[in-house]
């Protein structure tokens, strides 16, 4: 009986001894405006170690209860050299190591650029556009959860589709794509988010397990940074999709987390989102009702990211700095913004800003109220005293607009009234205007949608104020219903003119003309935008800079119409509206004369 006892001793000593499984963030670059970098360092048996390295400084120590994380400050010092480095973790029990990459900083050229009204934004969602690389539909890690034939199954679009496809996008007069997160997601199916009873996978990128890896569904980091290189090469940037207000329902935090305050409560006890928005604009509410809504969990599933706790807020200021660092992408959407403090917004802006002054960020406020909408841009201080930098939002409250007039034919006046809300915005020039994306049923599903009218909105999408964004495959008139039915393939043949319908053709080329319009003419991207009259269906504006002047002429109306109002200066002249052109693109317009000041 004493062998195995002292088996068992022995066994239960080796098991203390401490282990590294990551180290996040994996690398840091020289002459970074943060440093020293904090990793976090997943394992086991961490608990109350030191930890020491050769050529970098280490400080500020952490470990959580369980052994199983290690926070620690990590120096790069001025003039070290590019490469591997060691961490070398000590504890009582034993002594183990983690790998750590300096890297010289990329090349600023042509990278970390930015976003303005001068461009076109294209929404992908990888998994539905293109399939470049079959080998990586039904990774060994993750086996069974393709299959084309379920609607929330991985369908096999990646990076390598999207790049493969660039040359189209191009021709279609795109300028930036914006990608759904290609964060890694959990490796069998999600059975706490389920459609009709049925467990699904998170194809769509929201369900992140690993803030530092790339889906394998997807791709590679190296092929992340191809795309990225490629896209670039073309004139077109690139913009990531980050999620700083939850995670996915199974990433390892959920279970052990690093600190005891890393999520707003826990998986057993957590409050629930209230989705209630004005609490955080009222100056008149409390503490309490803030924190219902900042606090809870969406849809009670996914869990809150605590970004009151500094390691928390640290871990997500570094996350999105190196994924900017090690791509050379070129701005940020934000998801679910106003559910994160504003106080967490400015010290990330701020962060982002120091690092890459010209890299900026646009924030989903999924709000018909422009007065909520406007509350989360940045650039003024509001009566919390907090600005919280953040360049741009997406401009819903027109959105729902759209769809209420163009789309469903009621009074298009509703539209031209609500940019008359454009000066409760710091910035209106920047917001982020849209017809579709990829949370709502597409345009084409719209009671009383047409092609036509798909074209109406395509017109003023892309002459008004603002940043444009199409969804991938409204440039062909997609249907889809509410999600994920609109989320469908792009149908492959559609990339190339032979492939499409006569309706497919049509729009188009109506999206490929207005495109090309905009970026021709410098009062449709950064013109002041004056009303110039706006009946129950017909709405007339204008695009004016000093030496250029540009009118847009919208008839939302079954019949033609003719509308007579005043021009801002004698030497107005209309962009569009008559001719060919006006006849393919605008088959609403209203029929427009100048003359003499007069706008007919």
């Amino acid at each position: 009986m004493r062998v195995p006892a002292l088996v068992l001793c022995c066994a239960a000593m080796a098991s203390a001894e401490p282990s590294v499984s990551k180290v996040e963030p994996p690398s840091w670059w020289t002459n970074s405006t943060l440093n020293p970098v904090r990793l976090l360092i997943s394992g086991l048996n961490l608990r109350s170690a030191t930890v020491e390295s050769a050529d970098l400084k280490t400080s500020n120590v952490k470990t959580n209860e369980n052994g199983t994380y290690l926070l620690v400050d990590v120096q790069i010092p001025k003039g070290l050299q590019a490469g591997p480095h060691t961490l070398t973790i000590r504890t009582a029990e034993g002594t183990t190591t983690a790998p750590f990459e300096v890297m010289e900083p990329l090349a600023r050229d042509g990278r970390f650029q930015g976003f303005s009204q001068d461009d076109i934004i294209y929404l992908i969602m990888p998994d539905r556009f293109a399939n470049g690389d079959p080998a990586n539909d039904d990774p060994e890690i993750s086996k069974g959860l393709f299959d084309k034939s379920k609607p929330h199954y991985y369908h096999g679009g990646d990076l390598k589709g999207v790049r493969d496809y660039l040359p189209y996008l191009k021709g279609l007069g795109v300028t930036a794509i914006w990608l759904n997160p290609w964060y890694d997601n959990v490796n069998h199916l999600n059975q706490k988010e389920k459609d009709h009873g049925e467990s699904v996978t998170d194809y769509h990128g929201y369900g992140a397990v690993d803030f530092y890896g790339v889906e394998e569904h997807f791709g590679t980091l190296e092929d992340l940074r191809t795309l990225v290189d490629a896209a670039h090469e073309l004139g077109i940037k690139v913009i990531q999709d980050e999620v700083a207000n939850h995670c996915g329902p199974y990433h390892p935090w959920v279970t052990d987390m690093p600190t005891p305050t890393w999520f707003h409560g826990t998986q057993e006890k957590h409050p629930n989102e209230t989705w209630q928005l004005w609490p955080l604009i009222d100056p008149h509410s409390t503490t309490a009702l803030r924190r219902q809504t900042l606090d809870g969990w969406f849809a009670d599933i996914l869990p809150d990211l605590n970004q009151g706790d500094p390691e928390v807020a640290r871990y997500l200021i570094q996350n999105t700095l190196w994924w900017i660092g090690v791509t050379g992408l070129d701005a940020i959407r934000m998801d679910t913004l106003p559910y994160v403090p504003r106080t967490f917004w400015h010290e990330w802006m701020t962060a982002i800003k120091r690092e890459y002054p010209a890299v900026n960020v646009v924030g989903e406020v999924f709000d018909a109220d422009p007065a909520v909408t406007s509350f989360f841009q940045g650039g003024a201080e509001t009566f919390d005293g907090i600005d919280s930098r953040v360049d741009a939002v997406f401009d819903f409250p027109d959105y729902f607009k759209v769809r209420e007039t163009i789309a469903r034919g009621q009074p298009i006046r509703d539209l031209a009234g609500m940019l008359g809300h454009d000066a409760l915005y710091p910035n209106p020039n920047l917001l982020g205007t849209f017809i579709d994306n990829h949370d709502v049923i597409r345009f084409m599903n719209e009671p009383g949608a047409t092609p036509d009218r798909l074209k109406l909105a395509f017109t003023w999408l892309l002459t008004t104020r603002g940043l444009p964004t199409i969804y991938y495959g409204d440039e062909i008139a997609m249907r889809g219903g509410a999600d994920p039915d609109n989320r469908r393939d792009f149908p492959e043949a559609a990339f190339a003119k032979v492939g499409r319908t006569e309706e497919q053709q049509s729009v188009f080329e109506t999206v490929e003309a207005l495109t090309h319009l905009r970026s021709a003419t410098k009062a449709l991207r950064r013109g002041k935008t004056v009303t110039l009259c706006a009946t129950e269906q017909q709405w007339v504006y204008a695009r004016i800079l000093p030496e250029q002047t540009a009118v847009i002429e919208l008839n939302n109306g079954d019949a033609p119409a003719a509308v007579a109002c005043s021009a801002p200066a004698p030497n107005l002249s209309t962009a569009f509206g008559e001719g060919k052109f006006g006849e393919s693109v605008a088959a609403h317009s209203a029929r427009v004369s100048v003359t003499g000041g007069q706008t007919r």
